[in-house]
């Protein structure tokens, strides 16, 4: 369906409204509005198959299949990305890029995580945890082989293409895929964990928000938004080379118990719904002066 995007976007109606907010990470900063109106656009990312398109689109066994569709879909990206007044990314990482692939400036506002929808946990289990969407990019099969390599439980919860693969990856090792799990339980699990792990390097990456929120560390990768969302040695600890061996090195030494709740907690809160509303109202009245 990816062709019908642009144009379907570029057919919404918006003559009517002088100020117009989208939330994108391909396809909204895209919209047609009136010449006074005014467009800020909180982006999430650059178009992936505009920076990253061989680990994103040939993940998914496409790259050759899809490339001449892609070609198209680049040239629109790049002609859309002019459109908007106001950029704002979630994170400086996605600030960089904007500057590099779009040729514009962006302000910076970290997304908001759902930080109430969380409770301290006490920590007590000796597992590592993951809660993700099964993609390749997501390096779920880098966790998988660390947490073997260094002999410790890794759960993982969430559902997506790669799933099969990955359960294929993980059968007679360290790592149980759990599948789907609902909040209340991925709550549970976070709250119990030793930490929770981000393998891949993500625009801005909530789970260490998230897992912070249950008072638990989260293990990154020193890459992308994770260097903005965790802080090494009272939020978490970073493995610096995108490699099973480095993160199991990590693993094998990490002791949660360094980590005060009360103080992960507290830096959860910076991204609350509530602050990030309230600044983004602000940028938004900026721009509209």
């Amino acid at each position: 369906m990816a062709p019908l995007y642009p144009r379907a976007f570029e057919s919404f109606d918006l003559s009517a409204y002088d100020t117009i907010v989208s939330s994108t990470s391909a396809w909204a900063k895209g919209v047609r509005f009136r010449d006074d109106a005014v467009h800020v656009c909180f982006i999430h990312t650059v178009s992936r198959f505009l920076f990253d398109y061989e680990r994103y689109v040939g993940g998914f066994g496409m790259a050759s299949l899809a490339r001449p569709l892609v070609r198209g879909l680049v040239a629109w990206d790049l002609r859309a990305a002019a459109r908007p007044t106001l950029y704002v990314a979630n994170s400086h990482t996605v600030a960089e890029r904007v500057r590099r692939f779009y040729h514009r400036d962006a302000l910076v506002l970290h997304s908001p995580a759902d930080v109430h929808r969380f409770s301290i946990g006490a920590g007590r289990g000796e597992y590592f945890f993951i809660a993700s969407r099964l993609l390749p990019y997501k390096r779920i099969d880098l966790a998988i082989e660390a947490a073997r390599l260094a002999r410790v439980p890794l759960l993982v919860a969430g559902t997506g293409p790669a799933e099969a693969a990955l359960r294929e990856r993980a059968r007679g090792t360290t790592t149980t895929l759990l599948g789907y799990v609902d909040d209340a339980r991925v709550n549970e699990l976070l709250g119990d964990a030793r930490a929770a792990i981000l393998p891949g390097e993500e625009d801005l990456g909530l789970v260490p928000i998230e897992a912070a929120a249950a008072g638990r560390p989260t293990i990154a990768y020193r890459g992308g938004g994770a260097r903005e969302t965790v802080i090494e040695g009272e939020t978490g600890a970073f493995f610096d080379d995108a490699t099973p061996e480095s993160l199991a090195a990590v693993l094998r030494t990490f002791d949660g118990s360094r980590f005060d709740a009360r103080r992960l907690r507290t830096h959860a809160e910076q991204f609350s719904p509530e602050r990030f509303i309230a600044r983004l109202r602000a940028i938004v009245d900026e721009a509209r002066r």
